[in-house]
Order: C-alpha cells, then structure tokens, then sequence
C-alpha cells in the first residue's frame, strides 16, 4: 500500500510540474496539487489506523 501511495505522490509532483512548464496547462497543476494533498492525507491515514498499538 505504501508503494501505491509513493507511486502516486510521484506521479502527481510530474504532473504539476508539466502543468507549470507546459503553457496552457496551469489547470493541470491545480488538479495534481489536490489529487496529491488527497493522497497523501489518505496515506496518513491510513498510516494512523493501520500500525500497531502499543
């Protein structure tokens, strides 16, 4: 899971970057922007419910 996680949070920052580098797709950054804060407050999460209680 925690690869799925890292695998998309990479995918996200290229994403923005494209989105910044490529005239016309500002969009693109604020969509990857979102999808990565998303899946990284799902990761988090899921990180908090999923370890060992002590």
């Amino acid at each position: 899971m925690l690869g799925l996680v890292l695998v998309l949070l990479i995918l996200w920052i290229i994403g923005g970057i494209a989105g910044i580098m490529l005239k016309g797709l500002l969009w693109l950054f604020w969509v990857s922007l979102v999808l990565f804060v998303i899946t990284a407050v799902f990761g988090f999460v899921r990180g908090l419910f999923s370890g060992k209680r002590s």
